[in-house]
């Protein structure tokens, strides 16, 4: 089994190794408590590896001026920036000029073909596993899987989409139409997701007519 501390340290030594400057003196100070703390309670459990992912992420602002991302995960044409946020004396001293500076960076950052994910410090500290799972959830939409999925579960995991996506209750009208389906499999769509527990019906009447499925709390979580 690998062990995290060991990894870690093989991981920033590695990515010390090809820096030099204001670079590597960002990584020296830049990796501390908090971006330590996401990777052993948020991205370790999940993925058990440090692939892809770079710390302390240079990137050159609309401004020209260097801006240094907590972490960049890149996949192939895929770009993702993480941060953690509300920690450190950044984050007291931030007044208006730098909150602006901040959310127009984030906006550059998706012009320029990065998604930005930002988890709260206390988050990463308290519910690492609602981290886990919104992550997951995410990268899942964009992120290829290693191992063959069958079509499905492709479906049903947009179907759940669909429903965390809209307010009101799903109909087999709306699933069908969304799907380009014909009714009677977006009803046995609909029951199968009731069966597994990401759903549930909801009925009307004197109980006996099904015209409506509702999301059950947790089952985003379940989408692979």
């Amino acid at each position: 089994m690998k062990n995290f501390e060991a990894e870690h340290q093989l991981f920033l030594q590695q990515h010390l190794n090809r820096r030099s400057g204001e670079r590597k003196g960002r990584l020296e100070r830049g990796h501390s408590h908090g971006e330590i703390l996401f990777l052993k309670k948020v991205w370790w459990p999940v993925y058990d590896n440090f692939d892809g992912l770079h710390p302390e992420y240079e990137i050159v602002d609309w401004r020209g001026r260097s801006y240094f991302g907590d972490f960049a995960y890149l996949k192939g044409p895929l770009k993702f920036i993480i941060e953690i946020k509300g920690y450190g004396p950044h984050v007291r001293d931030m007044d208006r000029k730098k909150y602006c500076d901040e959310l127009n960076r984030e906006l550059f950052l998706q012009c320029v073909g990065y998604r930005v994910i930002s988890f709260a410090y206390d988050d990463v500290s308290e519910r690492p596993e609602l981290c886990r799972s919104l992550l997951q959830m995410l990268f899942n939409r964009y992120v290829a899987q290693d191992q063959p999925t069958q079509c499905s579960t492709i479906i049903e995991n947009e179907v759940i989409r669909l429903a965390l996506a809209q307010a009101l209750p799903l109909t087999p009208k709306k699933v069908a139409n969304h799907f380009d389906i014909n009714y009677r499999t977006a009803v046995r769509l609909l029951h199968s997701l009731c069966t597994k527990g990401w759903l549930s019906p909801i009925t009307s009447g004197a109980g006996e007519r099904i015209h409506r499925y509702e999301l059950q709390r947790g089952a985003w979580s379940s989408i692979e």
